[in-house]
C-alpha cells in the first residue's frame, strides 16, 4: 500500500458512496479520511486500511473542484502528491493538483478492473445487475423500513409508525390504550428511520424490569441488535464512555435516573432518537420535577427525536399528561392553565367533525361545522358540501377533506396518537368469574375488632406497618405482620380457602396456562411454595426482587408449550410491561386498588392478536373489604368488561372516600352511585372531546390501507425468493427446504465471513418468506428484503467490486466468430448525507448500454435476460488474454458507452427532482397551513422540510454516472469452443 500523505485522495473499498475521499491526517497507527460530498469522516488502521488511491490515466477526465475539467495526458509527483498535466475543453495546458479534484469524482473502478485483465463469474454479474434492479425498485416502494418486521399488519399501527417516520425529527407520545402494541409501533417508526438513514443512534430507557423483553423483542421482531447497558456492563468499557459502545443502546430507567455520573455520559454523546417506556412515571408538577423526569427532559432538548409511550396518559392527571407534552414540545406547551383551557375548545371540534356525516340536509350540522372553521379553503369545502348540484363524489371528497382538515388543525393529534379498543378490531371477550369464599376465623377475628373499635385500625397500621387501606384488602399480607401473635403461628397459606380453590382451578383448567398475579412480593412467593406443598406443583414466580435473568427465566418456563409450568405467580410488577398473551386464564388472588392496575393486569393476557376469551378469575372473601372492592368495580364502572379509560378520575374522586367505606357497608351504596354517574359522565365528556379528536385522528384507514397493500406487494414478490436462491449459491449459504415455505440456513465451508446469523460451524437459523407461518413460530425468522441477511448481502454487491467485470462467450448462427460487444451498466450517483434519504426520489439507477464492436447500440434489441441465458463462460487466463489483444478498442467502447448512457441522465434527474417537488411541496404548504391553526406544528419542523427541499434539490442536481459493471462478450462457433 501506498505511503498515505494529507490531500491524497483515496476511495473506501467497503463504501464506494462516500465518494472521493481526502488524506486529512495520519500517524503511525492510523489513518483519518474526509468525504466531504457525503459529510462523513473515517477513521482506519494504517495496516489495514480498505482503501484503494485513486490514479488516473492518460486519456481520463477529470473534474476540478474550482469547476473546469482536464483531460490528462501526464503525470508528476510533488511532495508525495500527484500532479495531473493535460489540457482543458478549450485546448488550455494546465496542472491540476490530486487535492484539488472535486469532491463529487469518483474511482471508476469496473474501467481500471477490466482493462487490467481482473474479471469475475458471469453468474457474479448477472447477480451484480439483478441486485441493482431491485435494489432500485425496493428503495421507492412507500412501505420501506414498515415491510421487513415481523409483525402482523394491524392497521392503526402501520398508519401511525408510517406518519410519525415521515416527520423529521418525531416527537410524540405513543398513547395506545393497553395491548394494542405501542412498542411495535415504536419499533417500527425506529426500524424505517434507521433503515433509510434518517437516524443512525438511539437510546431507549424503560423500567428495569422490561429491559430483556425490549431486547428481545426488538431482535426478534426487527431484526435490530441493541447494547444492553447496566452499571456491570459501563465499568467494564473504564473511564471511556459506555453509551459509545453501540448505535443503539437499551438501558433500565431505574438505574439510570440513580446514578448522576452515568447521565453525564449519556448527556454527552450523541443522539438521533430518545425512546421512553412507561413514561407516566416520570415525575412532575409546577414547583418541581423529579430525577427521573429531569434525566429525561436534559436529553430530550439535546435529542431530535422523541417517543414517549404510555398507555395511560392521564394516569397521575391532567398536570401528568401535561408534563409528558412538555418534553415533546416545551415551547408549545409552557403554560398549564392555557393547556387547559384549550381542551376545553375540543368538544366544539368533536362535534363538527361527526356533524359532517348529517350534511347536506340538516341545518344544526352546518352551523356545528361552520362554527369552528375560519379559513377560504374549508368554507369552499364545506359550501361544497352542502352545494345541491355537487354529485356524490364531490361530495364525499370534500367531506373527507374537511374531516381531515380538521383533524389537523386541532388539538393534540399531531404530537399525541391513542387508539383505543372500541374502534380497533380483534380483541376477545372478557368473561369474569367470582368465588365468594369464607373469611377463615384469624382473618375474621382480624376484621371483627377493626369494626367493633373505632381506635383499632390506628393500633392496627402502628403494629404492622402498612398503609391504609393495604391493611385491610390484603389480608394474608396483615396476618404475615402479625406472626408474633400465637394465633397467627402457621403459615398464611395453610390457613387461606384460597389456596384450595387455586388448586381445585388449576386443576379444572386442564394442560390450559394460568397466570395468578397478587398485589404483594411475599404473597406471590409464598403461594408458589404452597402450590408446591399441597399440590406438588412448580409454578415459578415473578416479582421485583429477582434478578433480569431469574424474571426472563421463569417467564420462558411459563411460556414453554411442551415442557412449561402450568402456572406461574406475579407480583403487582407482573402486570407492568410483560406480554403473556398466549395465556387465557387470569387469577386475581387479591385485587389492586387503583382502576388503572386492574386493567394492567388483564391487559397482560388481553392484547390484540389473542385467539380466545380471557378467562377472569377473582376469588373474595364474603362480606370483606376486598368483596366491596370487587363491588365498586363492577357495580361503579364495569371496570372487567373493557377499558375505559376514566378509572383514574374516578380514583381521584372516590377513592378516600372508598377506603372509609370498606369497613362501612351502609356508605358503600351510595358511593358507588356517585362513582356511576360520574362514570357515565366521563365517558360522555370523553366521547365528545379531546379523546375523541384523538380517536379519530390515531387511524386513519385510506392510509393505513394503502401501507399495508404496498407491503403486502413486497410479501408476494416472486422475485425474492428466486434472487435468494441465486445469491446463497453465490455467497455460499446452504439451504435446506423444510417443507412449508421454511428453510434453514446455515453457513457453508465456502461462506463468505461476516453475514448475520450464519457465524461458520454454528447451527444457523430457520427463515420463512411467509409473513403468516414467521408470525406462528418465535423461532422462524421473516426473510424479507429488508432482512439484515439479505441488506448484508445487497449491500456487499452494490457496494463493492463483486462482479462488475465479466468475459462470456457467444455462440450464435447469425454472428461471425470473433466479434466482439460490450455490456455496460452505469448507475447514478448521487452523493448526500444519509439524512435525507435521497434513495427515496432517485435510488442507484441502471442504465444498460449493449454495443457491438462497430460502436452500434443493442440495447433496446437484446434484452439483458435474453442474453444473458446464451453466455458461456469463459476461463480467467483466456478471458485475460482476449481483453490484453483488444485493449484500444475496449476503451474505444468504454468511452463511446459514457456518451450513450450520459444521453439518458438529464430525464432520470427531472424525473427524480418532479417526485421529490411533488411530495415534498405539498407537504411543506399542508404543514404552513396548519400552523396557522395549530401551534402544535413546531416553526423548526417547517424550517427543515425547506432545507431538505433544498438540500434535494442540489443533490439530485449533481447526479452523476459511473459505470458500475461491464462484460466483454466475445462471439465463438462450435468449433471454437471445442
Amino acid at each position: 500500500m501506498s505511503e498515505f500523505i494529507p490531500g491524497q485522495r483515496w476511495i473506501s473499498d467497503g463504501e464506494a458512496e462516500l465518494g472521493l475521499g481526502t488524506i486529512l491526517n495520519v500517524d503511525f497507527r492510523s489513518v483519518t479520511v474526509l468525504f466531504a460530498a457525503s459529510q462523513e469522516t473515517r477513521t482506519y488502521s494504517v495496516r489495514q486500511a480498505p482503501l484503494t488511491r485513486v490514479v488516473f490515466g492518460s486519456g481520463d477526465r477529470i473534474d476540478a473542484a474550482d469547476g473546469w475539467q482536464l483531460i490528462v495526458d501526464d503525470t508528476k509527483e510533488i511532495d508525495g502528491l500527484i500532479v495531473y498535466i493535460g489540457e482543458t475543453d478549450d485546448g488550455e495546458l494546465r496542472e491540476l493538483s490530486e487535492a484539488q479534484i472535486a469532491d463529487s469524482m469518483q474511482f471508476n473502478q469496473a474501467r481500471d478492473r477490466l482493462l487490467t485483465g481482473q474479471v469475475d463469474r458471469n453468474d457474479w454479474f448477472d447477480l451484480r445487475f439483478r441486485t441493482l434492479h431491485h435494489f432500485h425498485r425496493i428503495e421507492q416502494n412507500p412501505a420501506l423500513g414498515l415491510a421487513g418486521p415481523k409483525i402482523d399488519l394491524i392497521p392503526h399501527q402501520l398508519y401511525i409508525a408510517d406518519e410519525v417516520s415521515r416527520r423529521h425529527a418525531p416527537r410524540v407520545l405513543l398513547a395506545d390504550e393497553v395491548g394494542l402494541g405501542k412498542t411495535i409501533e415504536a419499533g417500527l417508526i425506529l426500524h424505517r428511520l434507521l433503515l433509510t438513514g434518517r437516524a443512525q443512534r438511539a437510546l431507549i430507557l424503560v423500567p428495569d424490569s422490561l429491559t430483556h423483553q425490549w431486547l428481545v423483542e426488538l431482535l426478534r421482531r426487527f431484526g435490530l441488535e441493541v447494547t444492553l447497558l447496566d452499571e456491570q456492563q459501563s465499568q467494564a468499557y473504564g473511564d471511556a464512555n459506555p453509551f459509545e459502545a453501540g448505535q443503539l443502546v437499551l438501558a433500565s430507567q431505574q438505574w439510570l435516573f440513580a446514578n448522576p455520573h452515568r447521565q453525564s455520559q449519556a448527556d454527552d454523546s450523541h443522539w438521533d432518537m430518545l425512546i421512553v417506556d412507561e413514561a407516566h412515571h416520570l415525575d412532575w408538577s409546577p414547583e418541581g420535577s423529579g430525577p427521573g423526569y429531569a434525566c429525561v427532559e436534559r436529553l430530550a432538548h439535546a435529542t431530535p427525536g422523541l417517543l414517549l409511550l404510555t398507555a395511560t396518559p392521564e394516569q397521575m392527571g391532567v398536570e401528568s399528561h401535561f408534563a409528558r407534552l412538555r418534553l415533546l414540545d416545551p415551547d408549545r406547551y409552557h403554560d398549564l392553565a392555557a393547556f387547559k383551557a384549550e381542551e376545553a375548545g375540543y368538544i366544539e371540534v368533536a362535534t363538527a367533525i361527526d356533524a359532517l356525516d348529517s350534511l347536506p340536509g340538516e341545518s344544526a350540522a352546518f352551523t356545528a361545522v361552520e362554527r369552528v372553521i375560519d379559513d377560504s379553503d374549508s368554507q369552499a369545502l364545506l359550501e361544497t358540501l352542502v352545494d345541491a348540484e355537487s354529485g356524490e363524489a364531490q361530495r364525499d371528497a370534500a367531506r373527507r377533506q374537511l374531516r381531515e382538515q380538521l383533524l389537523d388543525r386541532h388539538g393534540t393529534g399531531r404530537v399525541m396518537f391513542r387508539n383505543s379498543r372500541r374502534h380497533v378490531a380483534g380483541f376477545p371477550e372478557r368473561r369474569l368469574h367470582t368465588a365468594s369464599l369464607e373469611l377463615p376465623s384469624a382473618y375474621r377475628r382480624l376484621l371483627r375488632k377493626l369494626g367493633r373499635d373505632e381506635d383499632a385500625l390506628d393500633e392496627l397500621l402502628i403494629e404492622t406497618g402498612l398503609d391504609h387501606p393495604d391493611v385491610l384488602l390484603y389480608l394474608d399480607t396483615t396476618y404475615r405482620a402479625l406472626s408474633d401473635d400465637p394465633l397467627n403461628a402457621e403459615p398464611w397459606w395453610q390457613i387461606d380457602p384460597r389456596v384450595t380453590w387455586l388448586l381445585e382451578l388449576l386443576t379444572d383448567a386442564g394442560r390450559d396456562k394460568v397466570l395468578v398475579i397478587a398485589h404483594d412480593r411475599e404473597t406471590a412467593t409464598d403461594l408458589a411454595e404452597a402450590l408446591r406443598v399441597l399440590g406438588g406443583m412448580h409454578a415459578p414466580v415473578f416479582h421485583e426482587g429477582m434478578s433480569l435473568v431469574e424474571r426472563d427465566r421463569a417467564a420462558a418456563d411459563f411460556s414453554d408449550e411442551e415442557e412449561g409450568s402450568q402456572v406461574m405467580v406475579c407480583s403487582e410488577i407482573g402486570s407492568e410491561g410483560r406480554n403473556f398473551q398466549f395465556c387465557r386464564h387470569l387469577v386475581m388472588f387479591d385485587l389492586p386498588q387503583h382502576p388503572d392496575q386492574l386493567e394492567q393486569r388483564i391487559g397482560r393476557l388481553d392484547r390484540i392478536g389473542q385467539r380466545h376469551a380471557i378467562e377472569i378469575h377473582v376469588p373474595v372473601f364474603a362480606d370483606s373489604p376486598g368483596e366491596r372492592l370487587l363491588r365498586w368495580y363492577q357495580e361503579g364502572m364495569d371496570a372487567f368488561s373493557a377499558p375505559h379509560g376514566v378509572g383514574s378520575d374516578l380514583y381521584d374522586a372516590f377513592g378516600d372516600a372508598l377506603a372509609d367505606a370498606l369497613l362501612d357497608p351502609e356508605s358503600l351504596d351510595a358511593i358507588i352511585a356517585e362513582t356511576r354517574a360520574l362514570f357515565e359522565t366521563r365517558l360522555a365528556e370523553r366521547d365528545a372531546g379531546r379523546n375523541r379528536l384523538l380517536e379519530l385522528n390515531a387511524c386513519r384507514h385510506e392510509r393505513a390501507e394503502t401501507v399495508a397493500s404496498a407491503i403486502r406487494e413486497l410479501d408476494t414478490d416472486k422475485a425474492l425468493p428466486r434472487y435468494l436462491d441465486q445469491a446463497f449459491d453465490i455467497f455460499g449459504i446452504d439451504s435446506q427446504d423444510l417443507g412449508g415455505d421454511m428453510n434453514h440456513l446455515r453457513a457453508g465451508p465456502h461462506m463468505l465471513d461476516g453475514l448475520p446469523g450464519l457465524a461458520k460451524g454454528e447451527e444457523g437459523f430457520t427463515a420463512t418468506t411467509s409473513r403468516s407461518r414467521a408470525l406462528t413460530r418465535d423461532d422462524v425468522q421473516h426473510l424479507s428484503w429488508e432482512h439484515p441477511l439479505v441488506r448484508e448481502i445487497v449491500g456487499r454487491i452494490l457496494d463493492g467490486a463483486m462482479g462488475n467485470t465479466a468475459l462470456a462467450l457467444l455462440n450464435h448462427p447469425a454472428i461471425p466468430a470473433g466479434r466482439l460487444m460490450v455490456e455496460l451498466v452505469f448507475r447514478t450517483y448521487c452523493p448526500a448525507p444519509s439524512r435525507l434519504h435521497v434513495n427515496r426520489f432517485l435510488p442507484p439507477t441502471a442504465i444498460r448500454v449493449l454495443l457491438d464492436e462497430s460502436g452500434a447500440n443493442l440495447s433496446d434489441k437484446v434484452s439483458f435476460t435474453g442474453l444473458a441465458k446464451n453466455l458461456k463462460k469463459v476461463k480467467k487466463a483466456v478471458a485475460r488474454d482476449l481483453i490484453k489483444s483488444r485493449h484500444d478498442q475496449l476503451r474505444e467502447l468504454l468511452t463511446q458507452g459514457e456518451g450513450e448512457a450520459d444521453r439518458e441522465l438529464p430525464t432520470i434527474i427531472e424525473t427524480a427532482q418532479q417526485r421529490m417537488r411533488d411530495e415534498l411541496d405539498g407537504e411543506l404548504t399542508r404543514l404552513q397551513a396548519l400552523a396557522r391553526h395549530n401551534p402544535a406544528v413546531r416553526d423548526d419542523e417547517i424550517q427543515a422540510l425547506r432545507d431538505e427541499r433544498q438540500a434535494l434539490d442540489t443533490a439530485i442536481e449533481g447526479t452523476r454516472l459511473r459505470l458500475d459493471a461491464v462484460r466483454v462478450i466475445v462471439t465463438v462457433d462450435n468449433e471454437t469452443r471445442r
